[in-house]
């Protein structure tokens, strides 16, 4: 019989024992891939969204709430400002693109933006099916929000007040799908894009789209005491990095924050608790380590006389060294591939009951440093494993065989 089939057997014959062992090591790869995971799909999600934005500019308050708002959509806006101002920022010498954003209504749950076709450049959108809005009250939905709430080019739907809530339903106007963009692997799958003036219009329902309104100049002066929630930014040069924002928020009512600070920092408060539990979880798989080698030298003594009697039948030592590593092996082995399983299953459990599409975590997503779990769980079967089978392969037969 091989050593591979003696093991196996070996390791059903005490099915309780064996079972634990797995368990701790489950539970330890199963943390470990919960947050390998996580913090992978986070770190993405955060460098995926931001990545050609230089600065975020907006009411004055917290610049991560700001960023949060601005950029993934997942926190309220920290307040309005006036176009004027925004205008007059985004025609300054130091800036390429400035894209705005007007936050506060939603569509089941699901962000609708108005902004401009600078939002379209920023994010390099494609289009999938129909065209980018244009006219008022037309958007253009991201795939998952076609998707998700099964929506097509031609059908209409009316948005709701807030950014979360579906009581305060904006029945005034409808908005029309006028595209679908294909999918980004970025915030906008799941946001519903407009222009700005549908969301003025669209909480200013006793204004009219009559064109001798659009040509009274009082209504160019209107337009310019309106508010948007923020501005995104993209530098025309490197000492941009150092002047713009200094001067946004010395001279200016407004706050500029950096997305590539505050991302750093919302992901360093983050791996503050990260840390905790990787080390949780290395201090199990420790402990599945020792009560491995303690299984496997319990066994070991229970079945030196089993052993001894192999080796007057021919088995090498070797044979027997092998027997007790390869033993050693399948349990922590097993016991690693049952972890990454239940990690995976357990990111999408917590993915199930997300609230935020921004944020969602995909428990389906397999990573190349997964194997590197896979190599930890066998190098840790070897680890527990090779005093017994040392001990397995200098034990003297005769000993054994004359007191039994």
């Amino acid at each position: 019989m091989s050593p591979l089939k003696i093991s196996w057997k070996s390791i059903w014959s005490k099915p309780l024992s064996s079972a634990l062992n797995m368990m701790l090591v489950a539970f330890g790869t199963g943390i470990l891939t919960l947050l390998l995971l996580a913090s992978a799909q986070i770190s993405d999600k955060l460098n995926n969204n931001s990545k050609d934005i230089d600065l975020v500019i907006g009411a004055k308050g917290s610049p991560l709430q700001l960023i949060l708002s601005s950029i993934y959509y997942i926190d309220f806006p920290t307040g309005n400002i006036p176009q004027k101002d925004a205008d007059a920022l985004a025609h300054n010498p130091w800036v390429k693109r400035a894209v705005p954003l007007a936050l506060g209504d939603n569509y089941n749950g699901i962000r609708i933006v108005g902004t401009d076709s600078n939002f379209a450049a920023l994010y390099k959108l494609q289009i999938q099916e129909g065209k980018l809005w244009s006219g008022d009250f037309e958007t253009t939905i991201g795939a998952d929000v076609a998707r998700t709430q099964q929506l097509k080019v031609g059908d209409s739907f009316y948005g709701a007040h807030g950014l979360t809530g579906t009581t305060d339903i904006h029945k005034a106007h409808a908005y029309k799908v006028a595209g679908i963009l294909s999918p980004q692997g970025n915030v906008t799958d799941n946001l519903i894009l407009t222009n700005i003036s549908s969301v003025w219009k669209m909480h200013d329902p006793e204004e009219e789209h009559d064109h001798s309104k659009a040509e009274d100049p009082t209504a160019a002066a209107e337009i310019q005491d309106r508010e948007i929630t923020s501005l995104l930014i993209q530098y025309r040069s490197p000492m941009a990095v150092v002047m713009f924002p200094r001067m946004v928020n010395q001279s200016t009512n407004l706050q500029a924050a950096s997305p590539a600070q505050e991302s750093t920092r919302l992901f360093s408060l983050i791996g503050v608790g990260v840390d905790t539990l990787q080390w949780f979880a290395v201090l199990i798989m420790l402990i599945a380590a020792i009560s491995v080698f303690v299984n496997l030298y319990n066994s070991l003594k229970e079945r030196s006389y089993d052993l001894a009697i192999m080796r007057t039948l021919g088995a090498s030592r070797t044979k027997l060294f092998l027997i007790v590593i390869i033993e050693g092996m399948l349990l922590t082995l097993a016991g690693t591939v049952i972890g990454i399983a239940l990690g995976h299953a357990a990111l999408g459990l917590i993915s199930h009951f997300q609230e935020s599409s921004q944020a969602k975590l995909n428990g389906l997503l397999f990573l190349k440093d997964e194997i590197y779990l896979l190599i930890a769980g066998l190098l840790i079967g070897i680890f527990a494993s090779v005093i017994p089978a040392i001990q397995a392969y200098s034990a003297n037969i005769s000993k054994i065989l004359s007191k039994n």
